[in-house]
């Protein structure tokens, strides 16, 4: 029975956390502020945690996710978090989800009549950070990495643009048609990774 509360529990906390990330105002779930969940998960449960900033997505040649983030005011947030870190003996398994935690579409703006709902445009990785939580407080038998490139998506004059040709982390080259499919920019570079 006890075994059976406290799967319940870890579960039940880690979609909490979800839920209360997906639910807080874009001015609070900032790329920033999901960066210190992944810390704040890091060490409640004794996972390692990498958080890139641009600097270090541009040593990784992350031309998507940069591309994204170049309009963005908000600084990007390229989240790593490793449950079971370098231990190659366990299955190995990858979590990714996509923090854009706000969405205007960039240059290809979107209606303005329910924009308002793009604050949950980070829920990927709402759920990968609630996920890992519920791994770390089960100490799964797994080596679990769960990724999460944040960034808002915005009209600033620095944005990418309609007809931009962007080089993603593997080389491959991306022609921007419009700059509102940023979910398949960041992850690019996320599953290069």
């Amino acid at each position: 029975i006890r075994h059976g509360a406290g799967l319940g529990e870890a579960v039940a906390g880690g979609v909490a956390l979800a839920r209360d990330l997906v639910n807080m105002p874009p001015n609070v779930a900032t790329p920033t502020r999901l960066a210190e969940q992944a810390r704040e998960i890091a060490a409640a449960r004794g996972m390692d945690v990498t958080i890139g900033d641009r600097a270090w997505a541009a040593e990784r040649n992350m031309g998507a996710f940069l591309a994204v983030a170049q309009g963005a005011g908000e600084p990007p947030a390229f989240i790593i978090l490793e449950h079971n870190a370098g231990r190659s003996d366990l299955p190995a398994i990858v979590l990714v989800g996509k923090g854009i935690t706000f969405d205007t579409g960039g240059i290809s703006l979107k209606p303005g009549d329910r924009m308002w709902e793009m604050k949950s445009d980070m829920g990927g990785a709402a759920a990968v950070l609630g996920a890992m939580d519920a791994i770390g407080r089960l100490n799964l038998p797994l080596r679990v990495i769960g990724i999460t490139p944040c960034t808002e998506n915005m009209p600033d004059a620095a944005a990418y643009r309609p007809a931009d040709v962007i080089t993603a982390s593997n080389g491959k080259t991306i022609e921007i048609i419009s700059t509102d499919a940023e979910g398949r920019m960041v992850l690019a570079d996320a599953l290069v990774y």
